[in-house]
């Protein structure tokens, strides 16, 4: 089995939420508690294999779930958050007042890509095949410490989804999902 978790919290995740995608934010406290949460749950599941994007945030946390689990994490770039362009660094809320449609376009999710940036289709292929790459490594249970964006890629293509299915899925920070 393979469990996918997001990274424990930054300040940018805190409202007014701004856009980070490959922007680099370290965890601040919460965060930094989230991960220590998000490593016991990971006991828990007998995690035997970790991998990691190598943004900060949940390199970080993958770091503080393999210190407890004494496994060191493989860093998987195709692990990364989606790359959004033009919007990084900005805030939701004036994406939202300053780009309505853009904005709107991004709520319908199918066939959006961020502006100077990466399509959802092309962060959910990259994703997967990061994660068959790990099942092909056999090492199970194993944890792949990511983005929000990424899990809900996954989980919007599961069972023949489509990406369009992006926003239906919250997922908080320091959160574990089994695929």
């Amino acid at each position: 089995m393979i469990f996918m978790a997001r990274h424990g919290e930054t300040d940018h995740n805190r409202p007014p939420v701004r856009v980070m995608g490959h922007l680099d934010a370290p965890l601040n406290e919460t965060g930094r508690e989230q991960a220590a949460e998000l490593a016991e749950r990971a006991a828990k599941e007998g995690i035997v294999a970790l991998y990691a994007s190598p943004l900060q945030r949940a390199w970080d946390t993958a770091q503080v779930v393999g210190e407890k689990l004494g496994i060191e994490p493989v860093r998987d770039e195709r692990l990364m958050e989606s790359y959004r362009g033009e919007w990084e660094g900005l805030l939701w809320d004036d994406i939202e007042r300053d780009h309505p449609d853009g904005f709107a376009a991004w709520k319908a999710a199918e066939g959006f890509s961020f502006p100077g940036g990466e399509s959802l289709r092309e962060q959910a292929d990259r994703v997967a095949a990061a994660l068959d790459d790990i099942r092909a490594r056999g090492a199970f249970p194993a944890l792949a410490v990511t983005h929000g964006g990424c899990i809900r890629v996954t989980l919007s293509m599961r069972d023949g989804g489509g990406v369009e299915r992006f926003h239906e899925f919250d997922v908080p920070n320091g959160t574990l999902i089994p695929l």
